[in-house]
């Protein structure tokens, strides 16, 4: 167990840069006025990934073992590494600085830039709600559907990713509807449609906790494509990276937290109580996103 445990925190390690580097080169290459559809697609792949790891996984460990799933799940990574060397064509905007003696007062100058910007800030709380609200949700979703009245079994529940595909669907168009009519409407639209599908979820009905989680998640993808993508088009050029870092810094924050945190809401009240919590966390993250991105820019036009 020591040994997993300390492997999954270096994979979070590399993990986490990835994001955080892929949207800022995103903000580089592309034009402005498909940024925001760029950034959509890209978070729809991180769905389909997603869901990809867990389903291949499952179908390889079921008859094979665990060890077979984990092999099985690392050589998809592999595939999906080569073919993004092959397919990816030469950087035309993008332009990596050079190492320099003075490169580390520098580089902390940079990251302290967007922590000034009540801009910036109000982006990385929606990641930091907004994510923390959706692990929680998955995180303990199952084990109310194992409870009565609904008893489902373990099988059943584990299919309840597939609702990732929700978001697969969204991302890009949220992305698309951004460079249509502004983020600022999508994200709120977004975040809504979070709280609305959060609400679903307190029925006693089946059909409807998953039409309430369809919503959740979709609301979700859609609000984390529009956030993700504005942080480093919003900042300034030479501290887009450290903007988007600064984002994923704050989601994967929220993710740990929450996740954890609302598990004792689960445990020691009851789901109602959970669910508030949730849509309380949709409302302050849209309550935010009011004050701090109704005039806010952008980005480059």
């Amino acid at each position: 167990m020591e040994m997993l445990l300390a492997l999954r925190l270096l994979e979070g390690v590399a993990l986490g840069a990835v994001p955080a580097v892929a949207l800022a080169y995103l903000s580089e290459e592309v034009s402005a006025r498909d940024a925001a559809t760029a950034a959509g697609s890209y978070i729809a792949g991180t769905t389909v990934g997603g869901l990809l790891g867990r389903v291949l996984s499952g179908l390889a460990g079921e008859p094979w073992g665990w060890r077979a799933g984990i092999w099985t799940v690392a050589g998809v990574c592999a595939v999906a590494a080569v073919l993004f060397l092959w397919l990816t064509p030469k950087a035309q905007g993008f332009v990596p600085g050079r190492f320099r003696h003075d490169a580390s007062p520098r580089m902390l100058a940079r990251l302290a830039m967007p922590l000034r910007s009540a801009t910036q800030l109000a982006l990385y709380m929606q990641g930091f709600l907004l994510m923390g609200a959706f692990v929680a949700v998955y995180n303990y979703l199952g084990f109310h559907l194992i409870d009565a009245p609904f008893a489902l079994p373990g099988w059943v529940v584990t299919l309840l990713f597939l609702a990732y595909l929700a978001g697969t669907v969204s991302s890009p168009t949220a992305g698309a509807l951004a460079s249509r009519f502004g983020r600022y409407p999508v994200l709120l639209a977004s975040i809504a449609v979070m709280a609305v599908g959060a609400l679903a979820m307190l029925s006693q009905v089946l059909f409807a906790v998953i039409v309430g989680l369809l919503l959740f998640t979709t609301g979700f993808f859609g609000a984390h494509a529009v956030a993700s993508g504005w942080a480093p088009a919003a900042a300034a050029s030479d501290s887009r990276a450290q903007a988007s870092s600064l984002y994923y810094f704050g989601y994967y924050a929220g993710s740990s937290l929450f996740g954890w945190a609302l598990g004792i809401v689960f445990g020691t009240a009851d789901w109602a109580w959970f669910v508030a919590v949730i849509v309380a966390m949709c409302a302050v993250s849209a309550a935010l996103a009011a004050r701090a991105l109704r005039q806010a820019s952008t980005g480059r036009v």
